[in-house]
């Protein structure tokens, strides 16, 4: 699904860019210009950062279940 239409961001390219280090609303503007234009994707594109960094964290915690109990 689109979430930036204006600069044709997708749930994806911010998957990507979370499994490459992006950890904010910022670090995605400045990546992939969410949010830059109109800025009516702001909210959908934090839902979808939150939801993807919740999603990493917890694979993360499947994988090494060792750390999750520290």
């Amino acid at each position: 699904m689109f979430v930036c239409v204006c600069n044709a961001v997708t749930e994806k390219d911010i998957g990507d860019a979370v499994a490459e280090g992006c950890r904010s609303l910022q670090e995605l503007r400045k990546q992939l210009g969410v949010g830059a234009c109109c800025g009516r994707c702001s909210d959908c594109a934090r839902g979808v950062l939150q939801d993807t960094l919740q999603g990493h964290a917890s694979h993360r915690s499947a994988a090494m279940p060792h750390l999750a109990a520290a």
